[in-house]
């Protein structure tokens, strides 16, 4: 539900330490072979804005053929343009590809930063890159690894940017997504308002990036139980996002989906599940059958089929779920114990106990090796297992 958003476009400037970086002219690309890679991959990262991938994936290669050449595989920009690709095949559901890729380019950019440490412009491209790096961590529920990389990148945004600079605010939104999922809910409001006041000072109400701020809050209000207070910040996401992007952009589509969660919170399930269905239309289009936006509205589409007592259909979509998101993110993943969790749910209520506790069980494993003992997901999931193993010795 929460959108952490590490820019896509790195401002390419000349280094005045003897390093020089990609500048954004494109003049005379056809003679010069590092304009062209500087323009192929202005390309992709415009392609990439327009949830195109595949052909982003394709300049990037261009780009690093190119870059290989002139400036060699341990330069900056070679491994900013990497980056870039981790980034195509993460929009993609590609997740384990996208951490490889975007390993490579922060190692490398470790590397640079250790011979050039005065190097700004080196720093600046190490924190995009590794904050990306980070919230992919993060999309495989390996939150303790994506921590001391977002702190990181924190540590650099504060050294190299004003307070009043929307990076800044970019890397503190990302800290943020991540204390929600790890249970530190506190903080992660702390980092969220630091955040709004400053994108909406540098950028204005209206922005884009604005909208990413107020989906994240509504998702905080969501997971602590506050539906009705989470409602607002969900609907000026979408009203903010769908006037700069229209209705159709997966982006606004899970703006609409976040917000049909947090009606269907409050028992609005006519028009939550109206607009469920409607996002899914949009990452069906965009992203083919199988990706983790989907896995993601199929359980929130089963969830309410089971308030609304429409038990059989809640299971189908809860099994196509759990099979999707097991499919892409690993048996192990704190999203596929959510799931685990909520299909163990209904065969209790369907007095299916033996499968139920299975469940339970597998569930409780997962959440307690990647979240911990005290997490909110873990508590909530042992009180169900206790429960049912409380009712089937009554039974």
């Amino acid at each position: 539900m929460e959108k952490g958003h590490p820019k896509t476009k790195v401002p390419f400037h000349t280094e005045t330490e003897g390093m020089q970086l990609m500048t954004p002219s494109i003049k005379d690309a056809k003679r010069d072979p590092v304009d062209r890679a500087v323009e192929l991959h202005d390309r992709a990262v415009c392609l990439q804005s327009r949830a195109d991938p595949l052909k982003a994936r394709a300049l990037c290669r261009h780009s690093l053929q190119i870059l290989e050449k002139t400036v060699g595989r341990n330069h900056p920009d070679f491994a900013n343009v990497i980056g870039t690709m981790a980034e195509t095949y993460r929009m993609a559901g590609d997740y384990l590809e996208a951490a490889r890729l975007a390993r490579r380019s922060v190692n490398i950019l470790n590397k640079v930063n250790s011979s050039h440490p005065k190097s700004t412009d080196v720093q600046k491209i190490l924190l995009q890159r590794s904050a990306h790096l980070a919230t992919i961590y993060r999309e495989q529920g390996r939150y303790k690894e994506a921590e001391p990389l977002f702190l990181r990148a924190v540590a650099i945004a504060e050294r190299v940017y004003s307070d009043d600079d929307s990076e800044l605010a970019t890397v503190l939104n990302n800290l943020a997504v991540l204390y929600k999922y790890m249970g530190k809910f506190s903080l992660a409001l702390k980092l969220y308002k630091r955040a709004l006041a400053i994108t909406e000072r540098t950028l204005g109400p209206d922005h884009p990036e604005v909208a990413t701020i107020y989906h994240n809050l509504g998702g905080l209000e969501h997971a602590r139980g506050s539906f009705a207070r989470g409602e607002p910040y969900a609907r000026k996401s979408v009203a903010i996002r769908e006037r700069a992007l229209g209705r159709n952009h997966p982006t606004v589509a899970a703006d609409v989906a976040a917000l049909a969660a947090i009606l269907e919170g409050q028992q609005k399930y006519r028009e939550a599940e109206k607009l469920y269905r409607r996002t899914l239309n949009v990452f069906k289009r965009f992203y083919g059958p199988e990706h983790y936006e989907i896995a993601v509205n199929l359980n929130n589409l089963a969830a309410l089929n089971y308030a609304k007592g429409n038990v059989i259909t809640a299971e189908n979509l809860y099994q196509r779920s759990l099979a999707m998101k097991e499919k892409l993110l690993g048996r192990n993943h704190p999203d596929v114990a959510m799931t685990l969790n909520n299909l163990a749910v209904l065969y209790r209520s369907e007095n299916r106990m033996k499968t139920a506790e299975s469940m339970y069980r597998r569930a409780l494993r997962i959440f307690v090796d990647a979240l911990g003992v005290s997490h909110p997901s873990t508590r909530t999931c042992r009180a169900n297992f206790d429960e049912s193993r409380a009712m089937s010795k009554s039974g």
